[in-house]
């Protein structure tokens, strides 16, 4: 089978021409008509995960984050981002990144995966893609797309519990948030990845919480006592993508295997 057949299945999915303008989402290296040997599934494209890949016979590694996001003036293995793409060219890899394109759809999405685990429903796209008409937009598959999920908890809980379940389900080390306010908390909002700049949008859906990652210490002031600010991490966000890409691409193909990486690529330790 041919990289072509899953490329056009990822892209039925989250059409590459969702993806924000600064993105590099799409094959990076290699070649659509190589025949697949074997998947590896990861947040980040890193060397170590390439490694990994040829180790257990995958020569396609489909990622979250594109390894390059700005131009290389030269590849001569002086940093991270050329050692990896200079061992995945020298072993025959191709480089598949999913990134903001699969953050804009509400199914099979990185938000509604980050719903599904912290039990919301009556999921809603936070901020709809609509056309200079005001029709909204959808993908391949007739799913609306956009950025962010509203949803609502089965239960209202208080905000300490909140959190400490937020923490627990979502693996995160620690999670940095705006003072109480004494809310119960039954709407959330969520974007994973870097979402400070949807805060105005969580509000507008009067959330009584916004769960994202890398808020700035100015930033947390923007809560104004309306919202609850609930960062959990960038990694923590996004690292359950991972599983939305293996269960998409197990469900459609057998004919190859795939393979959830084990190697941790979030840089950020805690103490």
């Amino acid at each position: 089978m041919q990289i072509r057949e899953l490329t056009n299945l990822l892209e039925s999915v989250a059409p590459l021409d969702l993806q924000e303008s600064y993105d590099n989402a799409g094959l990076i290296t290699g070649e659509h008509s190589w025949e697949i040997t074997g998947v590896m599934i990861c947040l980040d494209m890193t060397l170590p995960v390439i490694e990994e890949a040829v180790a257990k016979g995958c020569n396609v590694v489909v990622g979250h984050h594109p390894i390059i996001f700005k131009g290389l003036r030269r590849i001569n293995g002086y940093n991270y981002v050329e050692k990896a793409i200079i061992y995945a060219i020298r072993n025959g890899v191709a480089l598949y990144a999913i990134h903001t394109n699969l953050d804009s759809v509400l199914y099979h999405g990185v938000n509604q995966k980050i719903a599904q685990i912290l039990g919301l429903h009556n999921l809603q796209m936070m901020i709809p893609k609509s056309l200079s008409s005001g029709h909204p937009v959808f993908n391949k598959e007739g799913n609306a797309v956009g950025t962010g999920i509203v949803g609502e908890l089965e239960q209202p809980v208080d905000e300490k519990s909140f959190l400490s379940q937020l923490k627990e389900k979502m693996q995160a080390s620690c999670v940095r948030h705006t003072a109480f306010i004494g809310y119960t908390i039954s709407k959330v909002s969520i974007c994973g990845g870097s979402g400070s700049s949807f805060l105005p949008a969580a509000m507008a859906h009067n959330a009584d919480v916004y769960v994202s990652a890398d808020f700035k210490y100015h930033e947390f002031f923007d809560a104004n006592d309306r919202i609850l600010i609930a960062d959990i991490g960038h990694f923590e966000s996004e690292q359950y993508t991972m599983q939305v890409l293996y269960d998409l691409i197990t469900e459609n193909f057998s004919n190859f295997a795939s393979y959830l990486t084990k190697v941790s690529t979030n840089p950020i330790n805690y103490l």
